[in-house]
């Protein structure tokens, strides 16, 4: 079952239910604050004057008693903070892990995964004690009331003290925010490089690069740490200030309550309780001070999120039969994600269930980009993809990812048993991750290793060739008989073996009746497919069945950028040449086949 996924306002709205507990018992709490005052009073006024021993035990045990169950509503109040800061981390993190990725496919190579840092700063705002000082500071009334019943100067007085505090606060908030938030992306910048630059460790040290990408880091942490200084200063000023002037406030109060008994305005236990009152009621500003920067940081981190998901995500697709992979591309024009230039134009091309194309070109001709928006990954500009008449774009990813098979250029393994890997990381059922293998011709290969399908590797397959990733990256494509696959350069890394295993790959394909698009230059591959589809500049210069003469098997590679000139019709004017998506009338030319060829054309 997918798990809800929240807004930050839903989120927090869920949780509304233990933040009301939280402030009901906040107003035991603070209640019960009151005894160490009364106690206080009770003595000074009570017990020394009657000189009575009974009256001091039983009041202490009453004291005793009293805390001792605000001690347990302390301890209940910090573990409901405990699990409301879980719950909130709970309901965000699927909305925040599919931003995330969803962030990836439309910014590749702009990935972060500060948003998993962000998410760890709120829930500890939420379950740490900054936050219960904004629970604490709306019982400071009940204090200054109490004050003002000892005399109405001590009600003002507080009064005062507790407003100066106050724009303490305020001025800390307005002299450290922006400070703060230019730190912290100066942060995340630098985080962001430092983990693409480990992705790419082995090549700075190859060429020597360490020591100029780390001063450029230190560079930008630097800067951050400069930021961060700054407001580290201006907030100790302030937070040192507070401090001092609470202190303060309650050795005047003294001052003045003597002054008031001198006077016999005042009790000397009024006196002496309303310097703990007071110091009671000014402690929640002086919270909010010092924990000041907390809450900076998890307000940020709260507006980053924000951003990131609380844009109101479409509601799911109404779910759709399993595809039978008819594919058809109607007038697609695309490109990278964020690109303003589409690098491909006016594809059009209509495949059948089970049938094979291969699609070839010089080097940023689209072939990469028609891959992933035949697949779903990136949008097209304009056009449709359809699969099963069906926009590719309007099925739950979910409900079609099963279905479909997809082996990128880069093949990025994860880390865990080649069986998982091959298995999608799902539930893994033995017999079809055997039936994927034997389809992939790579069941040999596994069981040459260590541990067969159990072998553990690491994150990108670490431990594994790269044609060895290869292969099992085109196992776990083909991993529950998908109805559509997309195989890009599937045989860069594959010496000659594991090229021939790719070909019988392809042909029991075509018997299973699986769609399949192939991107590749090897004409021992070109030779199985029923359609060849030619790019050129991100157009089609031709879509023809391979030539009779390419049934025959060579070895090699054919030249790309020759075979593209060949059947765009060199010599021939462009306006006698084959429009987008229409058969050349003349066959395809291939190289002459090798002497030891033994294929029968189809």
């Amino acid at each position: 079952m997918t798990p809800t996924r929240y807004n930050i306002r839903e989120a927090i709205l869920r949780c509304r239910r233990g933040l009301f507990d939280v402030g009901l018992f906040s107003l035991f709490i603070n209640l019960l604050m009151l005894v160490p005052s009364l106690y206080m009073l009770q003595v000074y006024d009570r017990v020394l004057a009657s000189r009575s021993v009974e009256t001091l035990v039983m009041l202490t045990l009453v004291v005793v008693f009293l805390f001792a169950v605000m001690g347990g509503l302390e301890w209940v109040r910090s573990r409901l903070l405990v699990r409301i800061g879980n719950a909130l981390d709970e309901r965000l993190q699927p909305a925040i892990h599919q931003a995330i990725y969803d962030q990836a496919l439309r910014r590749p190579g702009a990935t972060s995964t500060q948003a998993l840092d962000d998410l760890a700063t709120l829930r500890q705002f939420v379950s740490g004690p900054a936050l219960l000082a904004f629970f604490d500071t709306p019982w400071i009334p009940l204090y200054l009331g109490v004050l003002t019943l000892f005399h109405p100067l001590y009600g003002l007085f507080a009064l005062a003290a507790g407003i100066l505090l106050l724009a303490l606060a305020a001025i800390n908030e307005a002299c450290t925010r922006g400070l703060l938030k230019q730190a912290g992306a100066h942060q995340v910048a630098s985080r962001d490089e430092t983990a693409a630059n480990l992705r790419n460790a082995e090549v700075l040290h190859a060429m020597g690069m360490l020591e100029s990408v780390k001063r450029r880091w230190q560079s930008q942490h630097r800067d951050s740490l400069a930021l961060q200084s700054r407001a580290s200063d201006r907030s100790g000023v302030l937070t040192h200030l507070s401090k001092i002037l609470r202190l303060l406030s309650q050795s005047l109060i003294l001052g003045l309550g003597a002054w008031l008994v001198l006077k016999a305005e005042l009790t000397p236990g009024m006196m002496i309780a309303g310097s703990i009152l007071l110091g009671r009621a000014l402690a929640p500003i002086d919270q909010l001070i010092n924990g000041w920067k907390s809450f900076i940081a998890a307000r940020n981190a709260r507006e980053r999120l924000g951003q990131l998901i609380d844009s109101e995500a479409p509601s799911p697709p109404m779910p759709l039969p399993a595809p039978k992979g008819q594919l058809s591309l109607q007038q697609v024009c695309a490109g990278p994600p964020g690109a303003t230039v589409a690098s491909l134009n006016a594809i059009s091309v209509d495949l059948k269930a089970g049938e094979q194309l291969a699609i070839v070109g010089p080097s940023a001709s689209g072939k990469s980009t028609l891959a992933r928006v035949a697949l779903g990954i990136w949008p097209s500009l304009d056009g449709c993809v359809r699969l099963d008449g069906a926009d590719i774009l309007r099925w739950e990813r979910s409900t079609l990812g099963p279905h479909l098979g997809y082996l990128p250029q880069d093949v990025e393994l994860l880390a865990g048993s080649i069986a998982d890997n091959i298995a999608r990381f799902g539930p893994v059922d033995a017999d079809a991750v055997l039936k994927a293998a034997h389809l992939a011709g790579v069941h040999e290969l596994i069981l040459k290793l260590d541990e067969g399908y159990d072998t553990t590797i690491g994150h990108g397959g670490t431990g594994l060739s790269a044609g060895q990733r290869q292969r099992i990256g085109l196992a776990r494509a083909l991993y529950g008989e998908p109805s559509l696959v997309v195989l890009d350069e599937p045989d860069s890394n594959l010496d000659e073996s594991g090229e021939r295993a790719l070909v019988e790959t392809l042909v029991r394909l075509r018997r299973l009746a699986t769609t399949t698009l192939v991107i590749t230059h090897r004409q021992r591959l070109l030779a199985q497919v029923d359609r060849v589809m030619f790019l050129d500049n991100g157009r089609v210069t031709s879509l023809a069945p391979p030539s009779p003469a390419g049934g025959a098997r060579l070895k090699g590679t054919v030249s790309s950028a020759r075979v593209v000139k060949q059947v765009a019709g060199a010599g021939t004017p462009s306006s006698q040449r084959a429009p987008s998506g229409v058969a050349p009338s003349n066959p395809l030319p291939t190289d002459p086949p090798s002497s030891n060829s033994s294929r029968t054309p189809r």
